[in-house]
């Protein structure tokens, strides 16, 4: 069974940082895209948020336009351990974080939450001002 376990979410103030880790069992695939959506609070009926996602077999990655320069993905092989290192941080930040993984790579396609197969059950991060 595929388990994504993510941790490091909390409380901090605007500017400040975080790091997120989702921690993923043995997966299917050999080539997947592992990353991160958010879910603001209020918004439950709304489309998760893709934040930044990572590819297993080439390592290109994809950034919301809303976290470029501020947040950087990465990865642990050995640990099969993804990342996500949130700097300057803003109050529009807070959210609910899921990790998630589809099979394969889609360009057009990456940050769309209908594309991936497995979640995590999130971890929270709230931004205070």
């Amino acid at each position: 069974e595929v388990q994504l376990v993510e941790s490091g979410g909390g409380l901090v103030q605007a500017g400040g940082s975080l790091r997120l880790s989702c921690a993923a069992s043995e997966l299917p695939f050999e080539d997947y895209t592992i990353g991160w959506f958010r879910q603001a609070p209020g918004n439950p009926g709304k489309e998760r948020a893709g934040v930044s996602f990572m590819s297993s077999s080439d390592g290109r990655t994809y950034y919301a336009d809303s976290v470029k320069g501020r947040f950087t993905i990465s990865r642990d092989n050995a640990k099969n351990t993804v990342y996500l290192q949130m700097h300057s941080l803003k109050p529009e930040d807070t959210a609910v974080y899921y990790c998630a993984v589809q099979e394969g790579w889609s360009n057009d396609d990456v940050d769309k939450s209908f594309m991936y197969e497995y979640w995590g059950q999130g971890t929270q991060v709230t931004v205070s001002s």
